[in-house]
């Protein structure tokens, strides 16, 4: 008798969504080629009007493209094109309809003779574009020129779309001494274009695009030429992405994968619903799941990007925890106090730098019930500016738990030194979120600046961070600066890897000047950063050199 499989941890508990789940529209599947030229001012991409009255993107400038259809997957069809050892029957099928689309809507034939010659004119004009495209390819001895076809990239609409489409974005080289022709049904008014141009006319409203065109011309304007984007495309698609949307003063905004709102808008929206302000608010908290509220102290800059983030975690029938109280800004205090109902049972510092947690004092004060405030102490080796002493010193591992049942929201703390030695991060168990203070940071990574930073540690933790995403199947990060991150493991392995290449770079600019200074270093290390930069990077940069000499890398 088989056992009763246990479905799978939801994190965060679906209970603790702010907005009703529902089912996004299912994918279609669909094929796009971008046909390639190279004209006097540089790559050219051809592109096409949709009619007006399409269901989907109507009006818009599009790359030639559709729905794939049967025969677009048939053995028999595929046996008879042309094909590379890499292109499995999937992206046959999909090279197969991008052809088809092209041919049936701008009268484009990407096939071979039996010669091996390219198609020319004759065949064009042999061909009926309203007739099935291989039967009549097959009759005239032409074979289809899939192995011409390159995988340039994946989308799939956006979640929030009453249509979507599992659609790859296909690259070829325009056939020589053959001309697009629309047939002014489905397409009109073919234009060979610069993507930089595209972009510009899209800007000035001459040229209406969808989101997923526009990124792929945003990366496009970087090549010179057709050759140079086929050898990219050899190693697989530059990029997947489903975006997702949020609102931005008021107006819809998209974003991919590697844009810093993104994991913010999967852990608020998870469905694809536009309804969440990526606004930075520091008058209101904002709710990122029915038991997590973020206010923003209003402290933006330099080294606090937006602000400090101030987290109230727990709901009206627990009471609070507050993380990093920030700053000590009364109207800040004053609206954390007010948006917790006055409940707050505990409040926690991250750490003792002057943006997290001299606030701690003022908003006890605040609070009747008197809350303790834990954390760490600062050592001796903090600046001045950072000293802190708690209430009671957190332990490594402990829980803090408010409430019971579908009411508990727990409190793991992870004592994660680097960024400073008495520095904790805590997971919300039931949820999969980690609050990483100024560990991991969204937009930029934090500074360690010995002696109370220490590079050592801050690797260290960072693998204690990634071990602890295996064990509270996290997925979100909830940082002191910057939106929510997601996809939590591939953002620590991404920062890590970052940290690994600077000190490589870092180790050798030291061998290329050894007598040379941090001053001297920072400038070769760091030539890829604003130079107003510098003098903070010197910090990392001296917690690199102390760990590099730590372990026998460079000598003088």
């Amino acid at each position: 008798m088989q056992g009763c499989l246990t479905p799978p941890i939801t994190m965060p508990r679906s209970s603790q969504l702010i907005y009703p789940q529902r089912e996004p529209a299912p994918l279609r599947p669909a094929a796009t080629i971008l046909l390639l030229r190279d004209g006097a001012q540089g790559l050219q991409v051809l592109m096409t009007r949709r009619s007006k009255q399409a269901s989907f993107a109507p009006g818009a400038f599009v790359f030639p493209g559709g729905g794939i259809d049967a025969l677009d997957g048939d053995a028999q069809v595929h046996a008879q094109c042309r094909q590379r050892a890499d292109q499995d029957a999937q992206a046959l099928t999909q090279a197969l309809a991008a052809l088809r689309e092209s041919f049936e809507e701008l009268g484009i034939l990407l096939a071979r003779r039996p010669d091996g010659a390219h198609a020319g004119a004759s065949d064009i004009q042999a061909l009926d574009r309203q007739q099935p495209f291989f039967a009549q390819c097959q009759a005239r001895g032409l074979v289809p020129a899939a192995d011409e076809v390159w995988l340039l990239a994946h989308w799939m609409t956006d979640r929030d779309m009453p249509k979507r489409f599992d659609v790859p974005f296909l690259v070829a080289r325009m056939p020589e001494g053959q001309e697009p022709v629309a047939d002014e049904s489905e397409q009109f008014e073919p234009v060979w274009v610069e993507p930089a141009q595209a972009l510009a006319r899209h800007e000035a409203g001459q040229m209406f695009m969808i989101f997923p065109t526009i990124r792929t011309l945003q990366r496009l304007r970087h090549y010179p030429d057709v050759d140079s984007v086929l050898r990219a495309c050899q190693t697989g698609p530059l990029w997947t992405s489903c975006p997702r949307a949020g609102l931005l003063q008021g107006r819809e905004a998209r974003y991919m994968e590697h844009e810093s709102p993104y994991g913010e808008l999967k852990l608020t929206c998870p469905d694809g619903q536009i309804v969440h302000s990526l606004d930075w608010q520091t008058e209101r908290p904002v709710a990122l799941l029915k038991n997590v509220m973020r206010l923003t102290a209003p402290n933006p800059g330099v080294m606090t990007g937006p602000g400090t983030n101030s987290y109230l975690v727990g709901d009206p029938t627990t009471g609070y925890i507050c993380i990093d109280p920030g700053p000590g800004d009364a109207q800040h205090l004053q609206t954390l106090w007010q948006a917790a109902g006055g409940d707050i049972r505990f409040i926690v510092c991250t750490h003792s730098h002057p943006d997290h947690s001299p606030g701690a004092k003022p908003l006890q004060a605040l609070c009747k019930n008197k809350p303790p405030i834990l954390g760490l102490s600062s050592l001796a080796t903090a600046r001045a500016a950072s000293e802190f002493k708690s209430d009671r010193e957190l332990a490594d591992g402990e829980r803090l738990t408010l409430g019971q049942g579908e009411h508990t929201h727990s409190l793991r703390v992870l004592h994660t030194p680097g960024h400073a030695a008495n520095h904790v991060c805590f997971v919300l168990e039931e949820d999969g979120l980690l609050f990483s203070g100024d560990h991991i940071l969204n937009g930029s990574t934090t500074v360690v600046d010995p002696p109370d930073g220490n590079m050592n540690d801050y690797l260290e933790s960072l693998d204690r961070l990634d071990a602890a995403c295996a064990t509270h199947s996290i997925e979100f990060i909830a940082p002191a600066h910057g939106y929510v991150i997601g996809d939590a493991p591939a953002a620590i392995a991404r920062l890590k890897a970052h940290r690994m290449q600077r000190e490589a770079k870092i180790l050798r600019v030291m061998q290329a000047q050894p007598e040379g200074s941090l001053d001297d270093w920072v400038k070769k290390a760091y030539d890829d950063v604003d130079p107003r930069i510098w003098p903070v990077a010197k910090r990392s940069l001296a917690a690199h050199v102390e760990r590099i000499r730590s372990l026998g890398g460079f000598n003088l």
